[in-house]
C-alpha cells in the first residue's frame, strides 16, 4: 500500500497579527511556524494505518510552500513517514485552492497512491477546498470530516462528522482520499531516536512549475483586519438595580420596545 499525506505550514494562532506591505495576506515577520494541527491527525493516521498493517504500507508527506517547510516536513518524518517531498513554491499564500489542489494532483497522477490523508482544513485559510479538490482532479472517492477510521479487506470504514453533531458512517474501497477531524486520534510526540532517524529519510524537493501548469485564475484583492468594536460595559451593585439598568441599556441599544 502506498500512502500520501499532504500538511500544511501556518503561523501559531497565538501569534500577534497584522497585514503585509502588499496589503494580500499577513505579514510574515516574528511569527512562529507550526505543523497545521488538522494535518497532525492525518500524519498520525497514517502511521497507525502503517503500524497495523505490519509495517508494509510506505508514507511519503508533502507539502507545498518556501524553505522554511522544511523543518515541518522533517517533524512528519520523525512521526513515522518514510520519505517527504517539498514542492517549492515562494509564492504559496497568493494560490487558490484549486492551484494547490492542482500541483498535488500534479504530483500524485503516475504515483499510484492508494490512500491519500489530508487534514479537514487549514487553520490560516480554511477553505476546506484542497483535499475534495485534488480527489476530484485525481478522480477517487473523498470522504471529509472523518472523527473515526478503520480498514479492513481494502475497505476504509470512515466515520464522519456532520454539522449539529450528527455522525455518518461511510465504506469505500481504495484509492481513496481522507480529510481528517479533530478528535480522529491523538498525534504523537518525535521520540528523539526517531528524530535522529529522519535525519538519514529521503527528502525530495522540486519546483512547483513541474506540477502546476495553468495560469493564475484568482488572486486575493485585499486582506484586512475585521474592524473593531466597542467595548462591553460591565454592571456592578445591586441585583435589582443592574437588572433595570440592563432593560435601559437593551432598549436604547436594540430599540427594544415593551
Amino acid at each position: 500500500m502506498k500512502i500520501l499525506v499532504c500538511i500544511k505550514q501556518v503561523p501559531d494562532m497565538a501569534s500577534r497579527f497584522k497585514v503585509n506591505g502588499e496589503g494580500i495576506w499577513y505579514d510574515e515577520t516574528d511569527l512562529a511556524f507550526r505543523m497545521n494541527e488538522y494535518d497532525e491527525y492525518a500524519v498520525e493516521q497514517a502511521v497507525q494505518l502503517k503500524e497495523q498493517q505490519g509495517n508494509t504500507p510506505d508514507i511519503t508527506v508533502l507539502s507545498i510552500g518556501p524553505d522554511r517547510v522544511v523543518e515541518m516536513i522533517k517533524k512528519a518524518l520523525a512521526m513515522g513517514c518514510d520519505r517527504g517531498v517539498h514542492i517549492q513554491d515562494n509564492a504559496s499564500f497568493r494560490k487558490d485552492p484549486w492551484q494547490i489542489a492542482s500541483a498535488i494532483a500534479g504530483f500524485s497522477r503516475d504515483k499510484n497512491f492508494d490512500l491519500i490523508f489530508f487534514g479537514m482544513q487549514s487553520q490560516d485559510r480554511g477553505s476546506g477546498q484542497v483535499g475534495p479538490l485534488a480527489a476530484e482532479a485525481l478522480g477517487i472517492p473523498c470522504v471529509t470530516t472523518v472523527v473515526g477510521f478503520a480498514f479492513a479487506d481494502g475497505v476504509i470504514t470512515a466515520k464522519r462528522e456532520l454539522e449539529g453533531g450528527i455522525k455518518a458512517v461511510v465504506k469505500l474501497k481504495l484509492p481513496a482520499m481522507i480529510t481528517c477531524q479533530l478528535g480522529l486520534n491523538t498525534p504523537r510526540y518525535p521520540t528523539l531516536p526517531n528524530i535522529m532517524k529522519a535525519k538519514k529519510k529521503e527528502l525530495l524537493a522540486f519546483p512547483i512549475a513541474d506540477f502546476l501548469k495553468e495560469k493564475e485564475l484568482t488572486a486575493t484583492a485585499s486582506a484586512y483586519l475585521p474592524a473593531k468594536k466597542g467595548k462591553g460595559v460591565v454592571l456592578e451593585g445591586d441585583v435589582n438595580d443592574m437588572a433595570g439598568r440592563l432593560v435601559g441599556i437593551l432598549k436604547e441599544k436594540t430599540k427594544v420596545v415593551k
